[in-house]
């Protein structure tokens, strides 16, 4: 008898879907999730970092206690506003120790979170208000999976091309 594939490499891929009409914050929940049970790193891609107080206390909580944070944002902007509504986040989470990157070469829409090599979410909804509250959303939790470690790989290499922002910028 072959063992079923999930039993031989002990991942999980989970397909979730969020909506406005049932008060659940699925996104919300799996992003908080993913940075309040971290342990050695979350790294996250985001076009839009627009969050609440919540969001912003599990990041820099989870930093100051010796978790890697690292965010991307896009340097280039689609949306003036969005675009400086998500720096004004930037000093309090570079205080707590989080690292803020902005992307050179263009606008990046990547919606990434990727945690301890073993925990990994791509999908559609940003880290913002509207994205985690008001829109219908969907997205892939990954654990164990190939995928997790080639999003932490695809994150790094990113890096080579982003700016780290600093709090005096």
């Amino acid at each position: 008898e072959t063992p079923c594939p999930i039993q031989k490499h002990d991942s999980f891929v989970l397909p979730f879907a969020d909506s406005p009409l049932d008060n659940e914050h699925i996104t919300d929940h799996v992003y908080t999730q993913m940075i309040t049970k971290a342990r050695k790193y979350v790294y996250i891609m985001t076009p839009y970092l627009i969050v609440d107080n919540s969001m912003v206390s599990a990041l820099c909580t989870a930093s100051k206690s010796g978790v890697d944070i690292r965010i991307i944002t896009p340097r280039r902007f689609d949306k003036r506003i969005v675009h400086f509504t998500t720096r004004s986040y930037y000093r309090e989470l570079i205080k707590a120790g989080i690292r803020v990157y902005e992307y050179i070469p263009g606008f990046i829409h990547s919606k990434t979170f990727v945690s301890d090599d073993d925990t990994a979410v791509i999908g559609s909804a940003n880290m913002d208000f509207r994205s985690l509250y008001l829109q219908f959303e969907c997205g892939v939790w990954m654990y164990r999976a190939e995928a997790v470690t080639e999003l932490r790989d695809d994150f790094l290499k990113t890096l080579e091309v982003c700016h780290e922002m600093t709090a005096k910028e």
